[in-house]
């Protein structure tokens, strides 16, 4: 028979396991969104390591590109369909509806007519 220290030890210990928090292992948070003339684009979310991330979007994009980083946040591109070449705007926010509204904004406010979103990522958390 187990004597009432040890049984008190034992359901200490069962207690502190189920009741402490599980700690998730580090997700991965580096993102890039690369943007480009005429409505081109690359993505690349969920990486180790930002200069990878930004490798990797600037890959997928077609012609001369620019990245930017998203770290646990959503980027999103929108492009004046009215004229694809011309007006653009692009944002990096933490939610999702916040980068697209502000892409969207930023792409009337540099002349576009007929502005929509191109395309959008989230990465890790964001």
């Amino acid at each position: 028979m187990l004597s009432c220290k040890t049984m008190r030890a034992r359901v200490t210990l069962l207690l502190a396991s189920i009741l402490l928090p599980v700690v998730p292992a580090p997700s991965l948070a580096a993102g890039a969104f690369a943007m480009g003339k005429c409505g081109a684009y690359g993505q690349a979310f969920d990486y180790p390591a930002e200069n990878e991330a930004r490798t990797a979007a600037l890959k997928q994009c077609k012609g001369n590109c620019m990245a930017i980083i998203m770290r646990r946040a959503c980027a999103a591109f929108a492009v004046d369909m009215a004229n694809p070449c011309g007006a653009h705007g692009y944002a990096v926010r933490q939610r999702i509806s916040a980068s697209l509204n502000e892409a969207t904004r930023e792409c009337y406010k540099f002349g576009g007519k007929a502005c929509v979103i191109r395309a959008w990522a989230c990465d890790a958390k964001g």
